[in-house]
């Protein structure tokens, strides 16, 4: 059974984090921005470790054409020392960010962060466990609709568990036109990944480039881990 989801559009952006108590770590979602041509997109996670209490970040660069990640486009830090009482890990997403010179290579600017279209503001576990789910949004500048399906696949179980998904896209112009959209890797299949949720979706501030904020929850030693993908679609 498909689960069926309302939207929310919102203008103002929100910064997804842990907004409940978890067994495990919950990352910290980071829109960094597109390149002037919506060509390339950077974001970025972090938080703290749970059992070593030490921060760590990821920083991404994705070519929305290909769905992929540029060259090089993988970063990962995790300091050696544990944070400080009240803090929340973001010390090491600028410490990423400043030793590295990724946004001047593809030229990404901070200020074109993307425009929210969609955000999920349900609290509590994540994914659907092996069920699929569908939202509905829409772009009120464009004066587009859009329908999204997550259609996930678990197998295995315990240490043998992998799973993957695809979204079924399907967009309706403002005269009417119809046009339908499969993003996603099926084939990849990701290890200890339990389920997955789409927590977010933006558009690029100056062209069609649609990305998909994926929240999964991954098996960990002391219980679920949350990490943030994203899957880009080039209109």
């Amino acid at each position: 059974m498909v689960a069926r989801k309302p939207f929310f559009f919102i203008p103002a952006l929100l910064v997804l984090g842990s907004l409940y108590l978890w067994a495990g770590d919950a990352a910290s979602f980071v829109d960094l921005g597109f390149s002037p041509d919506g060509k390339i997109y950077m974001f970025a996670q972090y938080g703290v470790q749970d059992e070593t209490l030490r921060p760590w970040a990821d920083l991404f660069v994705v070519d929305v054409l290909q769905n992929n990640f540029v060259a090089g486009g993988r970063l990962s830090y995790t300091h050696d020392k544990a944070v400080v009482a009240g803090q929340d890990g973001s010390g090491a997403l600028y410490r990423i960010i400043s030793r590295n010179t990724l946004a001047d290579r593809y030229g990404v600017n901070y200020l074109l962060q993307g425009q929210p279209l969609f955000i999920s503001l349900e609290n509590g576990d994540t994914g659907t466990d092996g069920k699929g789910e569908t939202i509905d949004f829409r772009d009120f500048e464009q004066g587009a609709s859009y329908r999204a399906a997550l259609v996930p696949f678990v197998e295995g179980s315990g240490n043998d568990l992998k799973s993957s998904f695809y979204i079924n896209v399907d967009r309706t112009s403002r005269d009417g036109t119809k046009k339908s959209y499969v993003v996603g890797t099926p084939q990849l299949k990701r290890s200890h990944i339990v389920s997955y949720r789409m927590r977010k979706v933006i558009i690029a501030p100056q062209d069609g480039s649609v990305v998909f904020v994926i929240e999964t929850k991954k098996q960990g030693e002391r219980g679920y881990d949350l990490r943030y993908m994203v899957e880009a679609l080039r209109l």
